[in-house]
């Protein structure tokens, strides 16, 4: 299964998921029931692991026996940062859980692909230059224009970026969110820890990333620092979640901008209250002193609920898989391709065994 030369490439796989669960080795050796001197050899390469062992490993370390014995996705592997003892910090374990789940995400695809049920999708790049925010903005619109999205609110950020050609999968894992390009997979995973406005978000950075470029994939912002990159993908993602062309519809409104009424443009949109008060004040509705003072009063849930007549907004909530991924699984598991039990852990808590019938159609709620 893995020979003499990659024994170290497990072993240091081993204690990079460690560190990035914040473990010692006493913690994990007595998690699977091994001395800990005899792990340190096994992080150093210089112990083999039989089946069981590997077993016990990666069950404790909440991952794949494929992530521990197969090695990373190049384009990964040339990006990854290693955590050291000396390294170890919260950032950089929430930055590893990110790039583990990503890596397991893209080999859940791969195996759908391979089993001819899914099929990866053409990217949509935008053909014109970004070095600066107005740019990034200008990439947004176009990907409404080319998606025919209009100036309306997204109702699935998930299938928008399905359609666009990149993966989403909304995972429990510290952190916002992470993306890579894979030869013909675009991928991408987003953290529950933030509330559903915020993943929303997250999720149109990452198709940021993907539909301008990174400094992995192309030459976007090369004589820019990494954050002047990154608010140019974020202005894109403000500009795909909430065009300011809506709120500038705001002027011809007796009384302008109100905050209840900038409430009900982010609840109808879906937007966190911060995206929503940058938009406003891009569109020249608010100064920044109001900014500064709204951005005091947060609304309450009730208030968001009350401006859409209390109808519910499930995007980003319990949809974990784009759409296609869902029914790939499905077909997968009716196929006889992969187990029931499979078939739930690929779908990542959107449903439970219980929902899976004897035989016939599964519904997939949207």
């Amino acid at each position: 299964m893995v020979d003499d030369r990659e024994w170290s490439a497990v072993g240091e796989q081993v204690r990079q998921v460690r560190l990035s669960m914040g473990m010692s080795q006493n913690e994990l050796a007595r998690a699977v029931g091994l001395d800990r001197t005899m792990l340190a050899k096994v992080e150093a390469g210089t112990r083999r692991l039989d089946a069981f062992e590997l077993l016990k490993l990666s069950s404790a370390l909440g991952v794949s026996m494929d992530y521990l014995i197969e090695p990373k996705p190049e384009v990964l592997s040339r990006r990854s940062a290693q955590i050291t003892e000396d390294s170890d910090s919260q950032v950089a374990r929430s930055s590893q859980r990110l790039e583990i789940a990503l890596t397991e995400w893209l080999r859940e695809l791969r195996q759908l692909i391979s089993h001819g049920v899914l099929r990866s999708r053409p990217v949509l790049r935008y053909p014109g230059a970004v070095a600066s925010e107005a740019q990034a903005r200008e990439a947004a619109l176009w990907v409404r224009q080319q998606l025919g999205l209009g100036d309306g609110p997204i109702d699935s950020v998930v299938e928008v970026c399905e359609r666009a050609g990149q993966f989403i999968l909304v995972t429990d894992v510290p952190g916002d969110g992470a993306s890579l390009v894979d030869g013909d997979v675009a991928a991408a995973v987003v953290s529950t820890t933030g509330d559903p406005g915020r993943r929303r978000a997250t999720a149109a950075h990452e198709l940021g990333h993907l539909v301008i470029g990174d400094e992995y994939s192309s030459d976007l912002g090369v004589h820019a620092s990494r954050a002047d990159r990154e608010a140019a993908i974020d202005a894109f993602a403000a500009e795909l979640l909430l065009p300011v062309s809506v709120l500038g519809g705001q002027q011809e409104v007796p009384g302008g901008l109100t905050r209840d009424r900038l409430v009900e443009v982010a609840a109808r949109y879906r937007v966190s209250w911060s995206l929503a008060l940058r938009q406003a004040v891009r569109s020249r509705l608010i100064d920044t002193a109001t900014r500064a003072a709204w951005s005091q009063s947060r609304p309450t849930h009730a208030e968001f609920m009350e401006a859409l007549g209390w109808a519910p907004q499930p995007d980003l909530f319990s949809v974990r898989v784009p759409p296609s991924y869902a029914h790939a699984v499905m077909e997968a598991w009716r196929g006889g391709w992969i187990t029931r039990v499979r078939a739930v852990e690929l779908m990542h808590g959107q449903i439970a065994e219980s929902d899976l019938p004897e035989s016939g159609e599964l519904e997939i709620e949207p």
